[in-house]
């Protein structure tokens, strides 16, 4: 960063001596302007608002010291720091200048080294104030974008709107008449291929999906947020009114994200749009009418631009949609009454194979999101899907899922369903800037409870668990992606470079690059993802 200076003497040997002595561009500063007097030197403020000026105290016209008073008083002065030059009979002056907000004073006759010096500490100084503002800048803006990006997630799960407008309203202007287009992006048989991964391994998947969609739209120069709305699935919500929409710029959103996914996470996914923008009160509707339309369209890496009245719930199809929502609530909100008139419903609507096949899929996603479902117990549903061949033996299966659904769900003590979504919470979450509070908040209980809740749940605190995931999130994208060190910080949670090695080196006891290096010559974990 370069900076501007001024100088300013009433001697014009002096002010050619500090032009022509001091190294000013190996110091990275540029001498803007030069005057003889006070008055000229305000004059000069105004005009090129330097960053540091040198200035003489006794001066015709107008004196340091009434420049000093004057351009502090000035909007351009502000951040202007002043170095005062001064005889030693006139060192009481200098000391005055200080009170007043001078950074620091020199003597004449002018030891040159020693102002070399000065000057450049008041530059570093400068310097660094403002790398840190701008770093305050930065971490005010991730935080307005997640709570924006809150905002949406509370929309699209279906809480009151009211409360998210009040967020928006506050990010850039935002207005209740803006619009969103709304993208559906869904991972092409994400059911089957997810048996066969860990939770750590979903997990990582998940994050390497939904941090490509972060960054696959950014291109378009448009406004837009990647939510998770569950496993294998993301919205995407495309800030945009009526008036600017345009068909054909959507349908390059969808072959972007679609294209990026496929090249960088070597996954096939399916994308839709709904063709015209919504209010942020018709978003969670919306991205339902997407998922019906999406049953209607069986295949892979579909690119689905659906029209409005495709969309629309025709008359046999809603009944249905509207059951499997109901079944779906009732699963978790334990409200036996509720499923069992849905299940009834189910049972005498005479459904098609295809649509209670897709009733189990969907049943095993929101399961695997409440965490009621081991990987075993999945994965011995879908074998028995294989050998089904009557509709009775696929609806008692999704009688048999919602008992066990049921049944997990009432074992669990509210303590361990207190501690379920805090996990969630913080996986989501881990590339921000975490901490106890933000968490316990968002659980409705107080800090020292939620510590205690934690520590008996998972064994270890909440900053140890929170490393620990966060490095294993760090190895992964080590391995599995060509990332900067400082990108895969960020990522992970870590804004400052220097920060992220010093964790992860204490966590493995080699730097981020020594353990990437280390790693490469096998590829193990790319040869096994990909």
């Amino acid at each position: 960063m370069r900076l501007k200076v001024m100088l300013v003497d009433d001697e014009l040997p002096i002010l050619q001596n500090l032009r022509m002595v001091l190294p000013w561009d190996e110091m990275r500063l540029d001498i803007v302007a030069t005057a003889r007097n006070g008055a000229e030197a305000l004059e000069a403020l105004k005009t090129h608002r330097p960053d540091i000026a040198l200035c003489d105290i006794r001066m015709p016209v107008m004196d340091g010291m009434a420049f000093l008073a004057e351009a502090r008083a000035l909007p351009e002065g502000a951040d202007c720091d002043v170095l005062m030059l001064t005889g030693y009979q006139e060192f009481e002056y200098a000391r005055a200048a200080l009170k007043h907000g001078a950074k620091d004073y020199i003597l004449k006759p002018i030891d040159y080294e020693l102002l070399e010096r000065t000057v450049r500490n008041v530059a570093d100084d400068i310097r660094a104030e403002r790398a840190e503002q701008l770093k305050r800048e930065k971490q005010w803006g991730r935080v307005a974008h997640l709570a924006y990006e809150k905002a949406l997630y509370d929309v699209l799960m279906g809480f009151p709107p009211e409360g998210a407008l009040r967020v928006l309203a506050d990010e850039d202007g935002w207005a209740e008449h803006a619009s969103y287009v709304v993208m559906l992006v869904d991972v092409d048989h994400y059911s089957r291929l997810s048996v066969q991964w860990d939770e750590k391994e979903r997990k990582l998947w998940n994050f390497a999906v939904g941090n490509v969609l972060q960054e696959a739209l950014q291109p378009f120069a448009i406004k837009y947020v990647s939510l998770h709305a569950r496993e294998g699935e993301w919205c995407v919500l495309v800030e945009r009114g009526v008036e600017a929409y345009d068909a054909a710029e959507a349908s390059r959103w969808m072959e972007a994200a679609q294209a990026a996914v496929m090249a960088n996470v070597k996954l096939s996914v399916s994308v839709g749009v709904f063709p015209r923008p919504v209010a942020v009160a018709e978003v969670a509707e919306t991205y339902k009418r997407l998922q019906r339309s999406f049953l209607q369209h069986a295949g892979t890496s579909r690119l689905l631009a659906v029209s409005e009245t495709l969309a629309e719930r025709p008359e046999t199809e809603g009944a249905w949609w509207t059951t499997l929502d109901s079944l779906v609530s009732g699963v978790r909100q334990q409200d036996r009454a509720r499923i069992d008139q849905a299940l009834g419903r189910l049972q005498r609507a005479a459904l098609p194979e295809s649509v209670l096949h897709y009733v189990v899929i969907h049943l095993l996603r929101e399961m695997r999101e409440m965490d009621v479902m081991s990987q075993s117990e999945e994965e011995a549903v879908w074998k028995k899907l294989q050998h089904t061949v009557s509709l009775k033996d696929i609806m008692e299966s999704i009688v048999q899922l919602v008992d066990h659904a049921m049944e997990r769900a009432l074992n669990k003590k509210s303590s361990e369903l207190l501690m379920m979504s805090a996990k969630d919470y913080i996986d989501r979450r881990l590339a921000s800037d975490l901490g106890v509070e933000e968490v316990a908040d968002h659980l409705g209980i107080s800090c020292s409870y939620f510590s205690l809740l934690f520590k008996n749940h998972f064994g270890e605190t909440f900053v140890e668990y929170v490393t620990k995931q966060r490095m294993e999130l760090a190895k992964s994208l080590l391995l599995m992606t060509d990332k900067s060190v400082t990108k895969i910080g960020a990522l992970s949670g870590y804004a400052e470079r220097r920060y992220f090695t010093k964790v992860f080196q204490r966590h493995t006891g080699m730097t981020p690059s020594e353990f990437r290096e280390s790693k490469s010559s096998g590829n193990g974990w790319r040869n096994h993802l990909f």
